[in-house]
């Protein structure tokens, strides 16, 4: 199988070696019109799409004729809950309703290495030799950042074992921290660099090849 290389840095941002990266992953051709569909789908699949209005079925009041049919001179009226009233019901009103659905599994793969191998070409993908963070302070992180010139803007795909990582960089605006598992094409594409370990990042080929 093709290799690709790309430089491991340690914590200070010095080149300290080398990885290989599998070409299936991290060499394609990027496909926009995936992407699109990819991060389309994904926030389809984030919507509650619990927004209601009432319909005149739903409008308290109302209950009783206005008027008599005939002979009043006014237009006929059967509630004051008709939309056609100021306080009626609403015609064709948005109801609570699912906007999720899923990609083709093949294309949904597609996609992701389509994003990871964007990253690569513009030179986005920062691989470190360890992500040890000691004490899971935020001072930590943004000092680790600030050295990958990585600060604004970070996706940082990690095991869920690091613990000390989650928490000192969960509340860095501009940072975001998934799992391996949970990686997807919004996520890759909303934030700038990809920050992994060299250890991770052999663990991603064997969970997405």
């Amino acid at each position: 199988m093709a290799m690709l290389q790309v430089s491991v840095v340690d914590l200070n941002n010095n080149k300290v070696g080398s990885v290989d990266l599998d070409e299936k992953i991290f060499g394609q051709t990027v496909n926009t019109a995936l992407l699109h569909e990819a991060v389309t789908m994904d926030l389809n699949n984030r919507r509650h799409g619990t927004h209601a209005t009432k319909t005149r079925g739903l409008v308290s009041g109302g209950g009783k004729k206005p008027w008599r049919q005939k002979g009043s001179g006014r237009a006929r009226a059967g509630s004051i809950r008709s939309p056609l009233w100021v306080g009626g019901g609403t015609i064709f009103g948005p109801l609570p309703r699912d906007y999720s659905y899923r990609m083709p599994k093949k294309k949904s793969r597609l996609a992701l290495y389509s994003a990871l191998s964007l990253k690569l070409k513009e030179n986005t993908l920062i691989v470190t030799d360890s992500l040890g963070i000691k004490d899971g302070k935020t001072r930590e992180v943004v000092s680790v950042l600030q050295r990958l010139n990585a600060v604004d803007s970070a996706l940082i795909v990690c095991e869920q074992e690091n613990e000390a990582l989650y928490r000192g960089g969960r509340n860095l605006p501009g940072v975001n921290i998934v799992d391996i598992r949970q990686l997807n094409v919004y996520d890759l594409m909303r934030y700038k660099n990809l920050i992994i370990s060299k250890e991770d990042i052999e663990r991603l080929t064997e969970v997405w090849s």
